[in-house]
């Protein structure tokens, strides 16, 4: 048994994300956190292993779902959310024992999306024969293509995002090394200037200045708003972000983890699976575009920002 894990409250706060999914705050960490914590104490099971338990529960969930009877969806729905849990333990269980590596990052991505794309095919295919209705067929790829959609646009926005900030973070190095050149004096430029300059005096200036400036306090950072034009349009998104961030819940609500939860378990729970896929497939694909919105509105203030240093360039130039 371990001693050094600390208490519940500390867990928390070490394995818990400062945003996450609703589903995933309200429902999945209230019983994945303390199972954490016992886990790492009274246990020697790695990361890994517990993302191999979750890929195998998640295979027996899509066996269930494959049988197609309502009592077998039912079972079905209750192994994929222990398989979620699991999920999410074995990345919380990485970050409080420090086992975490990068193969492990990519085995939990791996296996999460053949887990959706098992399980989505399993679950339609087994409404598929129970009701003969070829709809089921478009639903399974449309699963399958949803999740994949999901992941390449979160990619894609993760690295336009990046290089916007990179071009803006060039841009403040440039104008900051360009106000130090024109603010920097070196004493024989003075000299050769004036060469009847008192040298001595002039180096006690200088170190006196140079001791000043050294007291003085930093400057405050420069602040690059990029989202403000989005925050203009929708003034009630700050009301709302502010409420939800406080309770570690994102903004992005229905997110690809809510999305999987609508399909393999409220639609299999209420044996209405064709509505439940439907319905969280449209409120995905309207947060997606959400996103894509956003990223737009972004890229406009991402532009105003370039062009307000280049506009700094010239101003200086001229000066």
């Amino acid at each position: 048994m371990r001693r050094d894990i600390p208490p519940l409250d500390q867990v928390r706060r070490i394995t818990q994300k400062k945003r996450d999914a609703w589903w995933t705050v309200l429902l999945v960490d209230p019983v994945a956190t303390p199972l954490v914590r016992l886990t790492a104490m009274r246990t020697r099971i790695t990361p890994n292993q517990i993302t191999w338990g979750a890929f195998i529960l998640g295979l027996g969930s899509a066996f269930f779902f494959w049988l197609g009877d309502w009592r077998w969806l039912i079972a079905g729905a209750v192994v994929y959310h222990l398989s979620f849990i699991l999920d999410c333990m074995d990345g919380k269980v990485a970050r409080l024992t420090g086992q975490g590596s990068v193969f492990g990052a990519w085995l939990d991505f791996v296996f999460d999306r053949i887990r959706v794309m098992v399980c989505g095919v399993a679950l339609m295919a087994g409404q598929y024969e129970r009701t003969g209705d070829e709809l089921y067929i478009w639903l399974a790829l449309a699963v399958v293509g949803l999740d994949t959609l999901r992941y390449i646009n979160s990619l894609e926005i993760f690295k336009i995002r990046h290089s916007m900030r990179k071009q803006i973070k060039e841009r403040v190095k440039e104008a900051r090394r360009a106000e130090n050149e024109a603010e920097l004096a070196f004493m024989e430029d003075l000299l050769r200037d004036n060469p009847e300059a008192d040298v001595e005096q002039d180096l006690q200036k200088a170190r006196s200045a140079q001791g000043i400036a050294e007291a003085a306090p930093q400057p405050a950072p420069q602040v690059v708003d990029l989202h403000q034009e989005f925050r203009s349009r929708f003034p009630v998104y700050l009301r709302m972000r502010s409420f939800l961030l406080r309770h570690r819940i994102r903004t992005h609500l229905i997110s690809g983890i809510e999305f999987q939860m609508g399909v393999f378990m409220i639609g299999p729970l209420i044996d209405q699976v064709l509505w439940a896929t439907v319905v969280s497939g449209a409120l995905l694909l309207v947060f997606e575009l959400a996103i894509v919105y956003k990223l737009l509105l972004s890229t406009r203030d991402f532009t105003r920002t370039i062009d307000s240093f280049a506009e700094r360039g010239r101003q200086a130039a001229a000066a």
